[in-house]
């Protein structure tokens, strides 16, 4: 069996156009990935097969919701709680045309970041170490996107207050959660709408090439953001609001 068999089979399912040259930036970031691994913790997934279908395949299934004229735009794009890159990296790999910030709170993580853009020549691709809730009031970063996306295991109204604020006016926020997730995007609803926002869309299927379940959710924003979050201190975590 060809080494990206189930990778090609899974990128033609989700009508994802590529290059031989995206593949080989693929399997170098995959190098990278396991090397660092091997050192710190980046991720429990590591056979091939595995991370092409659970991370990378999982990453891009944003087009799934998003229009023709987004896929083609540039996008200014910020990923909290980045981790190991995922679903910024992939996304930037097959929208080079993207600007795509990526965010995580652990030095290290972000230090393997940098050396992953660098080495794959990701241009427009900026990696910033720190903490959603503290970037989020900063000027440069507060309501500069066009869209943000998470894969973080965060519950949705925790998310929603750290990630909303980045998001500019008529931008959007997706989530990436389990597909039963019904019940935590029902408490988080009181907090997306005082955040500004207003959930638009809610869609679950099938990672390709899996039997993996996944729903995006899709939080427009509709209105400034009060300065007063995100709360400082971790309350978005400890205390979401109600």
């Amino acid at each position: 069996m060809e080494r990206d068999e189930r990778l090609r089979a899974g990128l033609d399912e989700l009508g994802l156009p590529y290059t031989e040259e995206q593949l080989d930036q693929l399997h170098r970031y995959y190098d990278m990935l396991i090397e660092t691994n091997r050192v710190m913790n980046l991720t429990a997934i590591t056979e091939y097969d595995d991370v092409c279908v659970k991370h990378w395949l999982d990453s891009l299934c944003l087009v799934k919701i998003l229009s023709e004229e987004e896929k083609a735009s540039s996008l200014r794009l910020v990923d909290v709680g980045t981790g190991a890159g995922f679903p910024g990296i992939p996304l930037k790999i097959f929208f080079p045309h993207w600007s795509i910030t990526l965010m995580d709170a652990l030095g290290k993580r972000v230090r393997f970041l940098e050396r992953v853009a660098s080495e794959l020549n990701l241009d427009n691709t900026e990696c910033i170490h720190g903490r959603a809730e503290e970037l989020a009031r900063k000027e440069e970063y507060r309501e500069q996107y066009d869209l943000c996306v998470s894969r973080a295991v965060t519950r949705m109204a925790s998310l929603t207050e750290l990630c909303v604020p980045l998001v500019k006016v008529g931008g959007s926020f997706v989530a990436y959660k389990a597909a039963d997730c019904g019940e935590e995007v029902a408490e988080a609803g009181n907090a997306i709408i005082k955040l500004g926002g207003k959930i638009v869309s809610k869609e679950t299927f099938t990672v390709p090439q899996s039997n993996l379940g996944r729903t995006l959710i899709r939080v427009k924003k509709a209105a400034f953001t009060d300065r007063k979050y995100p709360r400082g201190g971790g309350k978005p975590m400890k205390d979401p609001i109600r």
